[in-house]
């Protein structure tokens, strides 16, 4: 079975799909309540609709920027079908959410090629509370049960709960963890887990690192830092950097992005705990304003519930009646 071939799926399976539905409740309530607010009375999606569904969207935590885009995509079709119901809104929204995030996605991850890099290595960047390191636990375990051998590196040294989290993690789901003392270098930490990765042939090496936004200069530093020792064991590497965001804190998320998007060069991101909140509309916000694929999603807290970024499947969620 080859790399990440796991996640390769033309449609999500019922029980995947059954748990994104239950993740997405919260935000799917809110927002459709605020809707139904805003179409009531209402026969044509008229100036004053449009003016409040702008409303609903940017508490809704889409974000201005990409709200007005929205609102305009749904002005020009109202000016060109001329007569458009309310009761066609919905309809309309999903349309243009769906297509925003297909133009913002150019990958499409249930069918995305990661080429032949072995090991395949991915350093994983956020603030802590993100639920960095439960991601890191949930996709080695993911990558693991698709026949995959994985090493971690606990290479977050600033904070010793940090590497016993990594250890457990490693031990709850049966991979290898490189990790030394508190307050070692972070570089030092990677580089001993690419060498251990190479030697033992591993096909995935997922290195964390430690999640304090300081200021930019020092956060940048120590990022490349731990590039450049990584890329003297395998050259190119590391393949992915993975920015997870907490979508429950809505634009202080948007914000984290713009940090580390500027720190080091991310291009990949993680969206944890949609289940626990109703800000869901960030994701759609991030994708837009960063074009930087959403790749994976948190739709709950047991292991399974970390799942591949499916565009479609997430718009229907999130509409479906």
């Amino acid at each position: 079975m080859g790399l990440f071939d796991f996640f390769k799926k033309k449609d999500n399976t019922q029980q995947e799909q059954q748990a994104l539905d239950t993740g997405l409740e919260k935000t799917k309530d809110n927002f459709f309540s605020k809707i139904t607010k805003v179409i009531a009375g209402k026969s044509t999606v008229d100036d004053d609709v449009l003016d409040e569904l702008e409303e609903v969207l940017v508490t809704s935590d889409v974000g201005v920027s990409t709200t007005l885009k929205i609102i305009e995509r749904i002005q020009a079709r109202v000016a060109r079908d001329k007569y458009v119901g309310t009761s066609e809104l919905n309809t309309l929204l999903k349309d243009e959410i769906q297509q925003l995030l297909a133009e913002n996605n150019s990958n499409d991850f249930r069918n995305f090629e990661y080429g032949n890099h072995k090991p395949y290595v991915i350093m994983v960047v956020g603030v802590n509370g993100v639920g960095k390191t439960t991601t890191i636990g949930k996709l080695a375990h993911k990558l693991k049960q698709a026949g995959n051998q994985v090493v971690l590196g606990a290479a977050d040294t600033f904070r010793a709960a940090a590497v016993d989290q990594i250890k457990l993690w490693g031990e709850r789901v049966g991979v290898k963890v490189v990790a030394q003392a508190m307050g070692s270098d972070p570089a030092s930490v990677a580089y001993d887990t690419l060498r251990s990765a190479v030697a033992n042939g591993d096909d995935v090496a997922i290195i964390d690192t430690a999640g304090r936004l300081h200021n930019k200069v020092g956060l940048m530093n120590e990022l490349t830092k731990i590039k450049n020792v990584m890329e003297k064991v395998i050259p190119g590497a590391p393949h992915e950097i993975l920015l997870v965001l907490d979508a429950s804190t809505g634009q202080n998320a948007i914000e984290q992005c713009k940090q580390f998007t500027e720190a080091t060069a991310v291009n990949a991101l993680a969206l944890t705990k949609l289940d626990g909140t109703a800000k869901g509309g960030v994701v759609i916000g991030i994708s837009d304003q960063f074009k930087i694929p959403v790749k994976y999603i948190g739709v709950g807290e047991g292991v399974e519930h970390l799942q591949l970024f499916d565009r479609q499947a997430f718009v229907n969620s999130l509409f479906k009646e």
